[in-house]
């Protein structure tokens, strides 16, 4: 009797310490194939009754063609810088707000209706402006991470795990990541743009890494486990990479 296609599968392989983290899939194709998306993810589509064994083998002896695909990825043109003028939009909690300016005797940064509004006792130059929304931006993340840290690690009580220090980073292509040698978690600051259910998503998956290390099925069930509707917000985290 033949299989069923199959339902996406997440999985990954390491080859002298670099780990490929892929999707693949059963389909009615005759060859095992495999795709890097513009995002740098990597798919992979195989016949029906291929074991998973076959897959990992598959994948390793591809490790050396995705490094470069993804080294061609990184030459890409730098997407349009963002602006730092008077309208310019800013993302916070998944939500567009338009810088304003207004004057005041102190420099200060806050958010008012859907106005990111920066007071000055004169107009800024833009690498001030640039400067002063850069360190509201982390310091939103450091409190926001470490409220929200605590929260998914209560709600991971069950598993018996520590919560590990927490480090916000600027990551071009990782959300976040977790050391087995430092025992950290690093986390992209770009999250503090992203709906809140993006960032418990990614605490939470970095926690189920200090339990398990691959993105096999073990992993998967465990995230799915707090966050049901995780492919779902791994498809929205993409806009705000």
């Amino acid at each position: 009797m033949v299989s069923k296609v199959e339902d996406i599968k997440y999985d990954s392989v390491e080859l002298e310490g670099i780990t490929i983290a892929y999707s693949w899939c059963r389909s009615r194709r005759r060859t095992l194939g495999i795709t890097v998306c513009k995002d740098k993810s990597v798919s992979v589509r195989v016949p029906l009754r291929t074991d998973i064994k076959d897959v990992r083998a598959f994948v390793t002896s591809r490790v050396e063609w995705v490094l470069k695909v993804w080294k061609k990825l990184d030459k890409r043109p730098t997407p349009q810088q963002q602006g730092y003028v008077r309208g310019a939009v800013f993302m916070y909690h998944g939500d567009e707000y338009y810088l304003e300016f207004t004057n005041g005797p102190q420099r200060s940064l806050q958010l008012h209706d859907d106005l990111l509004l920066l007071t000055s006792p004169e107009m800024p130059s833009e690498d001030t402006v640039r400067g002063m929304i850069t360190h509201w931006y982390r310091k939103q993340a450091e409190a926001t991470v470490n409220k929200h840290s605590i929260e998914c690690h209560h709600l991971m009580q069950a598993e018996g795990i520590p919560l590990p220090p927490i480090t916000i980073r600027s990551m071009k292509t990782r959300w976040g990541s977790y050391s087995y040698k430092t025992k950290r978690i690093s986390l992209n600051q770009n999250l503090i743009k992203a709906p809140l259910t993006c960032l418990n998503y990614v605490i939470i998956h970095e926690l189920c890494h200090i339990k398990v290390r691959h993105h096999g099925a073990i992993f998967w069930k465990m995230v799915g486990r707090y966050v049901p509707d995780y492919l779902k917000i791994r498809r929205q985290l993409k806009q705000f990479i």
